[in-house]
C-alpha cells in the first residue's frame, strides 16, 4: 500500500535537514552540511522475497507484512559516502530522540537506498544505480565508496553506467547487480481508498478530532541533535568533534551530562576519558557504546581519582579494562586490590628522586653542565623505578630541586 503524505501536506522544496560531517580519521575538522527533503512517504511494508539461487526457488516472507514505515526522499545533494552516512546518523538519532523506533539499523528498523551516479564539474549528472537496503551507517560510506569507483573505472575505460539495482556485499565489501531498470518496472502500488485525507492546523495551537495542529506538536517535539550539539559547544566549550561524538553516542552523552551537572568537573577532560578512553576500552572489547554496562556513578568516581591525582592516565585505562570484567566492583576497590594507588608522600619520592640521581651520574654530570633535556632521561628512569606508582608532576618537581642544589 502506498500514500503520498504530500497530498495531504504539502512540504516545501527549501525544507531540509542539516548536519556536521565528521568521521574521525577521514575529515580533519567538522564541515556543515544540508540536504534538501524531496517528498515523504507512507507505506505498510507488503513482505519481502528470498530468492535460492542454488535451489532455483522463491520464498515468500510475509512476517512484517502490514508494518507502517515511512520513506524519507532527499535531493541529490551529498558528495560522498561519508555525507551519506552522517545524514544517515543524523536521522537516526531524530527518530531515537522522537520516540519514533529504535534506528537500530541491524535489526532492520531502519534500512538506507542510495542513488548514486557521477559527473564532471559543470556537466549534468550520469546515469544513476540504486543501492538497496544497506544496514549499517558504515555500510552506507562503504557502499556510495565503491560505487563511486567502480562507475569511474567503467566510464574511464570507455563503458557504460546501466541503470539498475545493486546490492551491498558487506563481507566482500563490493556492490552487486540485482535488477537492470532499463524497462520501467511495474511495482503494482495501488493508492489505499480507506485512508482519510490528513488535515493541519499550520498557524495555531487548537486542534480538533479531525485537524492536528503543527504548533502544539513543535512544542511537543524533544531537543534534536542539532541542538543539542550546539549546547555542547556553547554552554560546555567543547570543541565540534567532541559535541558530535558525544550525540552520537547518547550513552555516553547521558555519562558526560550527569557528570557534569554539578559545574564542578572541567567538561572538556570529561569528555576526554569519555571518547578517547572508555569509547577505545569499548572498541577494543567490540562492545558498542550503546550497550556500555559502566555507570555514571562509576566514571564519575574513577574521574574523580584521577583528577585528584589519586591514579595515573595509564592506571585509568587499566582500570576500565578491570571494570568491564568485573561490574561488581568499584573503581577504589580495584586499584586498591592492584596497589595502584599514586604515592604522594613527598619523603617517599624524595628517596626515589636520590636513587636514580646516585644510580646515573653521568646524566646527573650533563645536566649540571647545561644539558637540561636530559632531566626527561632521568624522569623516564624515575617512572621505570616507582614502577609508575608516584605522581610525576609532584616527582618531576622534586627531581628538579635536587638537581639544583
Amino acid at each position: 500500500m502506498h500514500l503520498d503524505f504530500l497530498k495531504y501536506l504539502s512540504i516545501s522544496p527549501v525544507e531540509q535537514l542539516n548536519f556536521l560531517v565528521f568521521t574521525p580519521g577521514v575529515h580533519k575538522k567538522p564541515y556543515t552540511k544540508s540536504s534538501k527533503i524531496k517528498q515523504i512517504q507512507l507505506e505498510q511494508d507488503s513482505g519481502k522475497s528470498l530468492h535460492d539461487n542454488e535451489l532455483k526457488r522463491s520464498l515468500v516472507d510475509l512476517n512484517r507484512a502490514g508494518a507502517p514505515l515511512i520513506e524519507v526522499v532527499f535531493e541529490p545533494d551529498l558528495e560522498d559516502g561519508e555525507e551519506a552516512a552522517a545524514l544517515v546518523k543524523e536521522l537516526v538519532l531524530i527518530v531515537q530522540r522522537l520516540g519514533a523506533c529504535s534506528g537500530r539499523m541491524e535489526e532492520g528498523a531502519l534500512r538506507v537506498d542510495a542513488n548514486v551516479s557521477i559527473r564532471r564539474p559543470g556537466d549534468p549528472l550520469s546515469t544513476r544505480t540504486e543501492i538497496k537496503n544497506i544496514a549499517s551507517v558504515r555500510g552506507v560510506a562503504g557502499a556510495i565508496r565503491h560505487e563511486i569507483d567502480r562507475q569511474r573505472t567503467v566510464l574511464e575505460n570507455g563503458g557504460r553506467i546501466v541503470n539498475e539495482t545493486r546490492s551491498w556485499d558487506a563481507v566482500a565489501r563490493v556492490t552487486v547487480p540485482m535488477r537492470d531498470k532499463e524497462v520501467v518496472q511495474d511495482y503494482r502500488y495501488m493508492p489505499e481508498p480507506n485512508l482519510p485525507p490528513l488535515r493541519v492546523n499550520l498557524k495555531s495551537k487548537q486542534e480538533t478530532r479531525d485537524v492536528l495542529s503543527v504548533p502544539l506538536i513543535k512544542d511537543m517535539i524533544p531537543e534534536l541533535p542539532e541542538e543539542s550539539r550546539s549546547k555542547l559547544i556553547q554552554d560546555y566549550s567543547l570543541r565540534p568533534e567532541f559535541a558530535i561524538q558525544l550525540v552520537n553516542e547518547p550513552v555516553l552523552l547521558k555519562i558526560f551530562q550527569d557528570l557534569t551537572v554539578e559545574k564542578t568537573r572541567n567538561p572538556t577532560k570529561v569528555a576526554n576519558i569519555l571518547l578517547n578512553d572508555l569509547l577505545t576500552v569499548l572498541n577494543k572489547r567490540k562492545i558498542d557504546a550503546s550497550m556500555c554496562p559502566l555507570t555514571s556513578e562509576c566514571i564519575r568516581e574513577l574521574f574523580d581519582l584521577l583528577v585528584q591525582k589519586r591514579i595515573s592516565l595509564e592506571t585509568c585505562r587499566k582500570t576500565l579494562e578491570e571494570l568491564l570484567d568485573n561490574e561488581h566492583l568499584t573503581p577504589s576497590k580495584i586499584i586498591e586490590e592492584r596497589g595502584w594507588f599514586l604515592v604522594t608522600d613527598e619523603a617517599v619520592i624524595t628517596k626515589m628522586c636520590n636513587e636514580v640521581i646516585e644510580n646515573n651520574p653521568k646524566l646527573v654530570k650533563q645536566y649540571k653542565d647545561g644539558k637540561v633535556k636530559v632531566l626527561r632521561a632521568l624522569l623516564g628512569l624515575l617512572v621505570k623505578h616507582s614502577d609508575n606508582k608516584i605522581d610525576m608532576s609532584l616527582g618531576a618537581k622534586i627531581m628538579e630541586e635536587i638537581l639544583k642544589k
